[in-house]
């Protein structure tokens, strides 16, 4: 069976080996497994925490989770009572159907619309819907965000994000093309300094320190190289892009996050 349900999740399963696993709790993507060009034996793309919560009693600590409608810290009004993050990670998503079935893929649909529980902190009506498609050598994700109070309570201003968690040796793994694209390092110590507009001048971006920086602009398009191997990531109307990882002086400080991860 390519899309076998179970009560916590969605297995997708593509014919020539590759794999993912949905959690309908925050419709985070907690496994991707695909052949490589060198080994046919399907490996884990995806990091998740050992010291992850997977029971939906808070959100998961790697995978893809889905970040709506904030980022980081609430800033906007309507996101006032939001933790950080928003809420779409941390609700249960409903299963909407199976998109594609066929030997160029494997898709289903997942859609989130406002819960009693939503209403409390977040009153703008809305319409997730969430399309996860494994391929033979690709996993696409897309998210599509309908404003359904468009007459009644006017545009809907929001911030999305996937926080990807990318199964890599963080000492020797580095991200390209960010050369000349102008950042912010969210690990400065002072609010101006964070404030304050950098430009990337490495070739290679790597992650040996600790590492929180938003670039704007960017060009969409990334190549992310270690000695385990190559990912390449494509997006689309996702205009910047983070690159971070904790490294042990940020890790440390995480409670679900393992020893090294």
């Amino acid at each position: 069976m390519p899309v076998v349900e179970k009560q916590d999740r969605i297995i997708l399963q593509h014919p020539n080996g590759a794999s993912a696993e949905i959690l309908y709790y925050g419709a985070t993507v907690i496994s991707w497994k695909v052949p490589s060009p060198t080994n046919a034996e399907p490996s884990e793309r995806l990091f998740v925490s050992s010291k992850a919560a997977l029971d939906g009693s808070k959100p998961v600590r790697g995978g893809i989770p889905v970040v709506f409608p904030c980022f980081g810290a609430p800033t906007h009004p309507d996101h006032a009572k939001l933790p950080q993050h928003g809420f779409a990670r941390s609700e249960i998503w409903k299963f909407g159907g199976i998109v594609m079935d066929n030997e160029a893929g494997v898709s289903v649909r997942l859609t989130l619309e406002p819960t009693a529980s939503i209403k409390e902190k977040y009153e703008r009506p809305f319409e997730l819907a969430y399309v996860v498609t494994v391929a033979e050598h690709q996993l696409s994700t897309n998210l599509h965000v309908k404003n359904t109070g468009l007459s009644t309570t006017g545009h809907l201003e929001f911030q999305a994000l996937f926080h990807n968690y990318i199964r890599a040796p963080a000492d020797e793994v580095v991200i390209t093309p960010l050369h000349g694209v102008t950042y912010y390092d969210k690990t400065e110590p002072t609010e101006e300094l964070k404030a304050q507009a950098k430009t990337e001048t490495r070739p290679a971006v790597d992650v040996q320190n600790f590492t929180d920086f938003v670039y704007e602009n960017a060009p969409g398009k990334y190549v992310v190289t270690s000695p385990t191997g190559k990912l390449e990531i494509k997006t689309k109307n996702f205009p910047n892009v983070v690159v971070w990882n904790p490294q042990a002086e940020a890790g440390s400080k995480i409670g679900d996050m393992e020893t090294g991860g």
